[in-house]
């Protein structure tokens, strides 16, 4: 099955869909919303950034795992390294630089210290096409969407950590169990490493000792946490759920007794590939 993934061409996530499509042919989409409009189509998987090791989590990937049915079929692990691109402008010539809001992010020391206006952009791949239209600009960008728009690398590797990764997760709307042999993409991508489950609990009600309780279900279980983060429910200012992903063997009898304290949604089980 093919892979839905941010476009342009020349993107990170475009890159990555390449890399691990296994032939299957890859659909290039506008906004990460599009993207997973696409995978609960089931006309495609999805592939989608969900967190970076210094700028955090995707916003829009977060909002999408709560409101499809799309689950989480694999993980993939890539180093990002950004540049500063232009058409033949200095970085002190620049007056205006071009960047996704995740870039911008991995990218603010270096940006900050030469002090020059960002305008926000839909992607990596964006952001260098803009550069070359815009006369006296710079673009943040990724070497493959320089190389595609024809840009000249004036600063490399200017992102804040030398260790600056990108998670990704590949989506589905399929409920079954996942496998290489159904999506016709490399079956190590759910097979490699011990597997990882991932859920969102929604306590719906707040309450004193409410998150400890949540937690001893995992203690109780002897059960290592990987990853907690909180996200607005958007019923109101102070109203939140929790992102949870954890290392797990079975999981119904931790499910069970989540279920008892709060409302939980499963995303899935699955395997983790570097690439």
């Amino acid at each position: 099955m093919r892979i839905a993934a941010l476009g342009p061409e020349g993107t990170f996530s475009h890159e990555l869909a390449v890399k691990i499509s296994g032939g299957s042919g890859v659909l290039l989409l506008p906004t990460i919303k599009r993207v997973f409009d696409e995978a609960e189509s089931g006309r495609s998987l999805g592939l989608v950034p969900v967190e970076n090791s210094d700028a955090g989590g995707v916003g829009e990937t977060l909002d999408g795992l709560m409101d499809t049915g799309c689950r989480i079929i694999a993980e993939y692990y890539m180093q990002i390294r950004h540049n500063l691109a232009s058409d033949g402008v200095t970085a002190g010539g620049c007056r205006v630089i071009y960047a996704h809001p995740q870039s911008h992010a991995q990218c603010s020391r270096f940006i900050e210290d030469l002090g020059i206006p960002v305008i926000h952009t839909a992607s990596n791949a964006d952001s260098a096409q803009l550069a070359l239209k815009n006369s006296g600009s710079c673009a943040v960008t990724s070497l493959s969407a320089a190389k595609i728009s024809g840009l000249e690398i004036i600063s490399p590797d200017i992102q804040n950590s030398e260790n600056n990764i990108t998670r990704f997760v590949l989506i589905s709307s399929d409920r079954g169990e996942p496998s290489g042999e159904n999506y016709g993409v490399p079956e190590m991508a759910f097979t490699s490493g011990r597997k990882k489950c991932s859920i969102i609990v929604d306590p719906e009600i707040d309450r004193p000792g409410l998150l400890y309780s949540i937690l001893g279900v995992f203690a109780g279980e002897n059960i290592n946490l990987t990853k907690i983060e909180s996200r607005p429910s958007r019923r109101g200012i102070g109203s939140y759920v929790f992102f949870i992903d954890f290392e797990a063997e079975c999981v119904e009898k931790l499910i069970s007794s989540l279920k008892r304290i709060a409302k939980v949604k499963e995303l899935g089980c699955y395997g983790r590939e570097e690439v």
